[in-house]
């Protein structure tokens, strides 16, 4: 069995948009810190499978025993760029139990009656729990910016307001985990003609989402301000190359496996005798 391919630097490190990130140097074709192929990719995917697995669950029996650990994967891209390719390749490994998906899509009239964060609030993991964002509250800053659905001091208000919902998750126990899937225009232009040539997949088709491509530059920039607004210590921010299905899952998942390592799990010791409950069990 050949050694599989693994990354050469972190993308918890490599792929983080810092001081001084220009999203416009960021290069959605490539593979930073990842020296294979697709093949390898797809290997190193499938042979990292089994720790993210055993992580979540030990994050979930820590919660069992008053752990108040959890994570909360946010995942902002434009339409084809793969958000739900990485929630099924990987998360989808995961005991469903433990995972929490929440896909935002337009505001109910309710929901509009209240601020933007209302719903959001109403949708945080539980401790123990993995928790997914499929699209999030950046959608308040992202779309409302680039058709100026809301003024530029309202949304001041709401980057301020984001950082200080993610300060008060990030006390309460969670660790936060920003992604950007970074497509280029070209990309989703090809991957929309590909839906409309598979029967299968003609389901995904939006004329809404050919649109929304007059408006490419404004989305970026409007990213490119969001990430400028909200990337802190607490929840900082990091923008994968999408452009490649494969190079994009493994990072995410090497993302996720970092912020797991991070918490320093350890399964749960119960206070039981185990040689007077094996006794039992032989008895019963």
């Amino acid at each position: 069995m050949t050694d599989v391919v693994t990354f050469e630097k972190l993308p918890s490190e490599m792929l983080l948009a810092g001081k001084g990130f220009r999203l416009k140097d960021s290069d959605p074709d490539a593979t930073p810190g990842f020296p294979g192929g697709k093949s390898d990719g797809e290997a190193l995917l499938a042979h990292l499978d089994g720790r993210l697995t055993t992580l979540q669950e030990t994050l979930f029996a820590e919660s069992r025993f008053g752990g108040t650990k959890r994570i909360l994967l946010i995942l902002q891209a434009m339409d084809t760029a793969g958000k739900g390719g990485i929630v099924n390749h990987v998360m989808g490994t995961m005991n469903p139990q433990g995972v929490q998906l929440k896909s935002f899509k337009s505001p109910t009239p309710e929901e509009k009656s209240y601020d933007f964060l209302w719903r959001i609030e109403k949708a945080v993991p539980a401790a123990g729990m993995v928790g997914v964002f499929d699209r999030s509250h950046y959608e308040d800053v992202l779309i409302h910016r680039v058709h100026r659905w809301a003024s530029p001091e309202e949304l001041e208000r709401r980057y301020a307001a984001i950082n200080e919902f993610e300060a008060r998750q990030t006390g309460a126990g969670t660790k936060i985990v920003k992604v950007m899937l970074n497509i280029s225009r070209d990309e989703q232009k090809e991957r929309l003609l590909a839906r409309l040539d598979d029967p299968t997949k003609l389901w995904k088709y939006s004329s809404n989402d050919v649109k929304e491509r007059a408006f490419w530059d404004d989305y970026m920039d409007a990213y490119q301000k969001a990430i400028e607004k909200t990337h802190t210590d607490a929840a900082p921010w990091h923008v994968v190359p999408a452009n490649k299905k494969w190079y994009a899952r493994i990072a995410v998942q090497q993302l996720l496996l970092d912020a797991l390592e991070g918490l320093h799990l350890k399964w749960p010791v119960p206070e039981l005798d185990v040689a007077l409950e094996r006794d039992l069990v032989e008895r019963s």
